[in-house]
């Protein structure tokens, strides 16, 4: 149950061929689970461009605005057709007081005008059944007499067994059961006539006498900028069906949201993704003003870090990740300044980073590219979504997100800030040896590969990127580069060792990519497994 408003015009962020993805302004009524004592409650979301908001139901009195409708106390008189024109659920046996779960329409207590579904039971007569059980309180109510009085109080967070409506219910049913039980309405006709004959007319309006309406009422707000979604349970990976909880950058949190159907939940997820990733781009466009052309901000972003601990299990943090001219940055909490950038967890360059899209393991050994872990949108987003970075040393760190088109434009991102460092550096030299020798490797992106003495500065050997034709390593610093003589054709075999061999070669790998990339895009494009999901969706 949800409602879209007008989606304004998109942001310039997109990648290359996928239709914008509008600002969405949205309402719609799911349950909210409190994880500590497992009841969930209706709450109503109201998302906009900045904010999502949550909303509970309470009675409020809006005539005279100054009085009081935390308690109300209501005289009800028994009406010979319908009786008290209201049904209760719930009671002591379930850790709750018995709650109004219907009102009638014309009949007594909708005639009040103070009574509402979802009010809870706490006197009959003066006599205190807050804690009394169901059945109880059924006795009560049909043994009251004709004039009963009873004070209530509106419970905000009903919880969801009861199963109570949001609107009105039509008149009492002819084959209402009178049995009473905690979790079926009881007392559909009190003491009264099951008959279709019409409600007797309301009483006359008295002078100055309060008036009371069932609202939703803004309970917080979770403000978009910077915030992550989760989609999983804190420390784990288990993924919650069709619910998320949204945590804003001040650490306020939406709390877990379960929505009714896997479409509903596809759309709010992609809606408030939608609207943090606009955000997001305000706040970089914003950084980026502050920066140098050489230091720009290219993506950023929330992902979930998987970490293993010293007995070899796995848990999971929310990382910030961002790429900022020449490097990656690793943040446990979102830069909000300049000077924020300063106290990175660990900083990587560009250039000697290896991104990779960690394939989703399916039963299958044999799966079509189409077939990766990735569903139709109409019908939700299945994760996880992982990627890999690998840095220097053969150290590597193991990240996922929400959302596949996240991954898709994390991999974009990457390429293309990689790219840009490539070209902005144009090379990039490593001390190497071979047989006590101490040499140079110079990784160029106009030239290719030059090795020279460090003491000297004599070329020893220089070849194209095209004539690289293989090459080979012994895990630790060793390497072997296989090259073809462009006059002979003959292989050539070079060896050398370096002190962070992985180091090498991610450079030679991100050089190499660049170089195709500037000499034919769409080659690079037509390599990325997530892209063509996203222009096939």
């Amino acid at each position: 149950m949800s409602a879209e408003g007008p989606p304004p015009p998109a942001g310039p962020r997109r990648l290359p061929g996928r239709p914008p993805v509008p600002v969405r302004t949205k309402t719609g009524v799911v349950l909210l689970h409190d994880e500590a004592s497992g009841n969930a409650y209706t709450v109503r979301l109201k998302l906009t461009k900045e904010v999502l908001t949550i909303q509970t139901q309470d009675v409020i009195c809006v005539s005279p605005s100054n009085r009081s409708a935390n308690h109300r106390t209501v005289t009800l008189r028994r009406q010979p057709v319908g009786g008290l024109g209201l049904s209760i659920k719930g009671g002591a046996e379930y850790r709750v007081p018995a709650v109004i779960s219907k009102v009638f329409k014309g009949y007594a207590a909708d005639q009040t005008g103070m009574l509402f579904t979802g009010d809870a039971v706490l006197q009959v007569n003066g006599i205190n059944v807050e804690n009394a059980t169901h059945e109880e309180v059924v006795h009560l109510l049909r043994n009251a007499g004709d004039e009963v009085t009873i004070s209530v109080e509106y419970l905000r967070k009903a919880p969801s067994f009861l199963k109570l409506p949001l609107g009105s219910p039509g008149p009492p049913s002819a084959h209402s059961s009178r049995a009473s039980s905690p979790l079926f309405d009881s007392g559909l006709h009190l003491n009264g006539s099951s008959s279709h004959t019409a409600p007797s007319s309301p009483p006359s309006p008295v002078a100055n006498e309060p008036k009371y309406e069932k609202r939703w009422l803004d309970a917080w707000s979770v403000p978009l900028s910077m915030a992550r979604i989760s989609r999983y349970r804190a420390g784990a990976e288990t993924l919650r069906p069709d619910a998320f909880q949204v945590v804003a950058l001040d650490g306020v949190s939406s709390g877990l949201l379960q929505f009714p159907s896997t479409q509903e939940h596809a759309g709010w997820l992609r809606a408030v993704s939608a609207n943090i990733s606009d955000l997001t781009l305000q706040t970089m466009e914003m950084t980026n003003k502050c920066c140098s052309p050489c230091d720009q901000v290219v993506h950023m972003g929330w992902v979930s870090e998987r970490l293993e601990e010293a007995d070899r299990s796995q848990t999971f943090r929310p990382t910030f990740l961002a790429l900022k001219g020449p490097s990656l940055y690793v943040f446990c909490t979102p830069p909000v300044s300049i000077l924020d950038w300063v106290r990175a967890e660990k900083t990587y360059n560009l250039c000697e980073v290896l991104f990779k899209v960690d394939k989703p393991q399916l039963p299958d050994a044999c799966c079509s590219r189409t077939n990766l872990g990735f569903r139709d949108p109409d019908f939700g987003d299945q994760g996880p979504h992982c990627f890999s970075v690998q840095v220097g040393r053969g150290g590597s760190h193991s990240f996922s997100v929400e959302l596949g088109s996240e991954l898709a434009e994390w991999e974009a991102r990457f390429q293309r800030a990689t790219f840009m460092e490539v070209q902005r550096t144009g090379s990039r030299t490593y001390v190497c040896s071979w047989r006590g020798r101490t040499l140079c490797l110079t990784v160029d992106f106009a030239l290719g590969f030059t090795c020279f003495d460090s003491r000297t500065k004599n070329i020893l050997w220089r070849y194209k990127f095209s004539q690289l034709k293989g090459s080979s390593d012994d895990g630790k610093g060793r390497v072997r580069l296989l090259f073809q003589n462009l006059d002979t054709k003959q292989i050539e075999t070079k060896e050398l060792e370096f002190q962070d061999l992985t180091a090498v070669l991610h450079c030679v790998h991100s050089f190499m990519a660049a170089k195709v990339a500037s000499v034919d895009a769409a080659f690079m494009d037509s390599q990325s497994v997530t892209r063509e999901f996203m222009h096939s969706s």
